[in-house]
């Protein structure tokens, strides 16, 4: 069976050049990429220094963790301001100095923004509590009256995705209780009322602001969200959100609303593209049950791409992840996009971990998986998107204590259940002890989140030196993505195998293949491959490898 993504995206005829179709993208959580003022909190100056290890290394463009003003609740999701910089990562210069340099290596710039919900410190929400009910600053956010004697039971029943009811209760000004807000995350990151045009016209003006400074396009927060249901009703499910730490509550996600403003966000992305020739992207976080539903957000005329995070977390299993591909690019391909394919981000354990024995921060065997995942990515028709650290093949910090975590999860649960401090730990970029390089302070500085010794086995200037390390697994996997006319856009094709293992090939004659199971088996192609994932000898694939081969020979 072959798999085709189709031409063309909606996009005018004059614009030919779709960088972001196969682009190669790196996220940086900003915080723990690189520190240069000595404070343990990595920041835009940070993110310049590290420009050209990321042009070495290989990548297209970067995606930026949120560095707006901020009281910091859930790590810059809860924006106080979104049109300046927060002082703990710079200031509007050094941002600017940012994109200048980025330009210069011919690395694209993306923002995250978050529309679905603001900072309990915004200037709106603090107008708000202000305010009475019925007023025109509460009509920008959901607040209702509670139900039962004296209004002392929320409105409805949702609970909010990292623990406890969805609801929380304000003090009128003139002190007696009062009207109660909807907040999907934390009470200090109220949801924004989109049935409300001022909300719309806000975000329109908060994009051109940074469209206007040169950004190459945005990564939206909780792209499926923003609307809820007009009556705001009970939920036959109100935990599902908390219990599965996901966006599944119907009434709370996916409103046929919210298609409306992609399309009016990629018009103001157009009118930018049509004034230079110079496309921005919009790339959503999008959460839905499946991929037919995942493929509306990424219409023509809607976003370009949306994360598909059926890989991210499918367990290692051939069949799982032939479904996932074969899903992904017959429903989503098929409207004229390309699939956006992702392993690792800020919010998942780590790969190497996910992928090992149970109990252990990253296993060998997590490893040698996570290095076959990631040229069976690499590989695929579409963009990829690569977290910071996974090219260093970093696991997850799993035994962070109590006392250093700050994941408003734990806070507010108690339970250390999917929490993700363990993914954001700062890099270590050099030496044998931590700060690993991270920070430039005096000596003693430490990072935000504590490094473990054993991060010195993944220094980046080890990895660097190191010719069988994940980075020049990924600089090499990414360099020959770039100068193969196979890889990128394209068809995909299935070849007959075995159960443990996929094989396919694509264009005219580069052949994947990934080994899911432990023993040996016969390789599809003769000959070295061109890149392994580990030792591979002629003529066989062993177990937990993928390998590129060329060839001309195929079996239909």
């Amino acid at each position: 069976m072959t798999l085709t993504a189709p031409a063309g995206n909606g996009l005018s005829h004059r614009h030919t050049h779709h960088w972001w179709r196969d682009a190669v993208i790196y996220q940086v959580y900003v915080r723990s990429f690189l520190d240069s003022t000595g404070d343990g909190i990595g920041d835009l100056a940070g993110v310049r220094a590290g420009l050209p290890y990321l042009k070495k290394l290989g990548v297209d463009g970067i995606w930026l963790s949120p560095f707006y003003p901020s009281p910091q609740h859930d790590h810059g999701y809860d924006v106080a301001d979104y049109r300046d910089v927060d002082p703990l990562f710079g200031d509007l210069a050094e941002f600017g100095l940012l994109i200048a340099d980025a330009h210069r290596l011919d690395i694209k710039v993306l923002l995250d923004i978050v529309p679905n919900h603001c900072s309990s410190e915004h200037d709106w929400f603090r107008e708000a509590l202000g305010a009475g009910p019925d007023s025109a600053a509460r009509a920008r956010f959901h607040f209702a009256e509670g139900r039962g004697p004296g209004g002392d039971v929320p409105p409805n029943n949702w609970h909010a995705m990292f623990g406890g009811p969805a609801w929380t209760r304000i003090t009128e000004p003139d002190g007696t209780p009062g009207q109660w807000y909807l907040h999907m995350f934390t009470p200090e990151q109220p949801d924004l009322n989109w049935r409300n045009p001022e909300t719309g016209a806000y975000f329109e003006q908060v994009l051109r602001f940074w469209l206007d400074r040169g950004v190459d396009g945005f990564r939206i927060d909780v792209a499926a969200g923003l609307f809820k249901h007009p009556e705001l009703p009970d939920s036959s499910d109100p935990e599902a959100d908390a219990r599965t730490r996901d966006s599944v509550n119907p009434l709370a996600w996916n409103q046929p609303e919210v298609h409306d403003v992609w399309r009016h966000w990629r018009a103001v992305c157009e009118e930018y593209t049509d004034r230079d020739g110079r496309e921005r992207l919009l790339v959503g976080e999008v959460s839905v049950p499946t991929a037919r539903e995942h493929a509306r957000y990424v219409r023509p005329d809607e976003l370009h791409q949306a994360f598909f995070f059926d890989l991210l977390s499918a367990p290692w299993d051939a069949g799982t992840f032939r479904k996932v591909v074969t899903e992904a690019m017959h429903d989503i391909a098929g409207t004229g996009s390309t699939v956006t394919w992702v392993l690792n981000n800020h919010d998942q354990v780590r790969t190497v971990t996910r992928y090992g024995e149970s109990g252990t921060e990253g296993s060998g065997l997590g490893a040698a998986r996570a290095r076959a995942a990631a040229l069976l990515m690499l590989a695929l028709p579409g963009a990829a998107y690569i977290y910071q650290g996974e090219e260093l093949g970093l696991p997850e910090v799993v035994d962070l204590p109590d006392e250093v975590l700050t994941d408003p999860i734990f806070r507010r649960t108690g339970s250390r259940a999917r929490i993700r401090d363990g993914c954001r730990v700062p890099l270590p970029w050099s030496g044998h002890a931590s700060p690993f390089g991270f920070t430039s302070g005096a000596e003693g500085a430490k990072p935000w989140l504590p490094q473990p010794g054993w991060f010195a086995e993944h220094a980046t200037d080890r990895a660097l030196s190191d010719t069988r390390s994940f980075w020049h697994l990924y600089r090499d996997g990414l360099q020959l993505r770039r100068g193969l006319p196979q890889l990128g856009e394209g068809t995909l094709r299935w070849l007959d195998s075995s159960p443990d293992v996929l094989a396919f090939v694509r264009g005219d004659g580069l052949v994947c293949a990934v080994n899911f199971g432990t023993a040996p088996v016969p390789a599809p192609v003769s000959g070295a491959p061109l890149l392994s994932s580990g030792p591979c000898p002629t003529g066989a694939l062993p177990g937990s490898t993928a390998a590129w081969w060329i060839s001309d020979c195929t079996n239909p």
